[in-house]
């Protein structure tokens, strides 16, 4: 289910919010980010497996992700499914539909989760009266090219356990940009989206889990992970190791 929420003068806003150095310009005066309020007037709650939007829909709007996790996926004439994406909080859904106002993939909460809505309108008029928006867009672009890039080295030049072991590192990062642990989280995604995700069987993801908690990488309870060993993960995906992971 989709509920739109107007935002309102008592609500949170954009200079308030605890995720506005993910979404925003950095280093914004304080009077400029409190006009960059105009930007959000309404937020939509969604449900565990509804849709923000379907591919085909128009991209009236691009979306932050204020809580919660959303995955982006295609699907063919046949319903084969292909995940592209798994967006957490702070993070921008639907850039990929400005090229030609279209939306590209289905949107879809892994939890319940909600957003803010950016309408493009609005954004353009903003942008006219604070450039650094002009900035933001392009950065947020450039963060959209790269994690593409990202997936496709991963996909394309990975072993399967290099590839689950790349996915692990890739998600203690992001949490631990939101200010969370970065070796204990839970997996808001299943084994099978997972698989799907990086391109290998449900069944080799939970051999793979199996073989990680044998080897001493990490512990797992269902969806709780806890990541034992994150300089050999990182070893294993042949990625640099954070001071954090030591």
């Amino acid at each position: 289910m989709q509920k739109r929420i107007p935002v309102t003068p008592d609500s949170m806003r954009c200079s308030t919010c605890m995720l506005s150095e993910l979404c925003l310009p950095l280093g914004m005066p304080a009077p400029e980010l409190n006009k960059l309020d105009e930007l959000i007037q309404e937020r939509i709650r969604l449900s565990k497996g509804s849709p923000l939007f379907h591919l085909g829909d128009p991209a009236e709007a691009v979306y932050a992700l204020r809580s919660g996790s959303i995955k982006t996926q295609l699907e063919d004439a046949t319903g084969q499914v292909q995940i592209t994406g798994f967006l957490l909080p702070g993070e921008i859904v639907g850039m990929d539909g400005l090229l030609n106002n279209t939306q590209v993939s289905h949107a879809i909460a892994l939890e319940d989760s909600e957003v803010c809505v950016m309408r493009l309108d609005d954004f353009d008029r903003l942008a006219m009266q604070l450039p650094m928006l002009q900035t933001q867009l392009r950065r947020l672009m450039s963060k959209e090219i790269n994690r593409s890039h990202s997936i496709m080295m991963t996909l394309g030049s990975l072993r399967s356990e290099q590839r689950l072991a790349a996915f692990l590192i890739n998600m203690s990062d992001r949490l631990t940009a939101l200010g969370y642990s970065p070796y204990e989280f839970i997996l808001r995604m299943s084994r099978e989206e997972i698989g799907n995700f990086l391109g290998l069987t449900l069944e080799t993801v939970s051999r793979l889990f199996s073989r990680f908690a044998r080897e001493g990488l990490l512990e797992i309870q269902q969806r709780d992970v806890k990541l034992l060993n994150l300089p050999t993960l990182h070893a294993l995906a042949g990625t640099e190791c954070s001071s954090h992971a030591y």
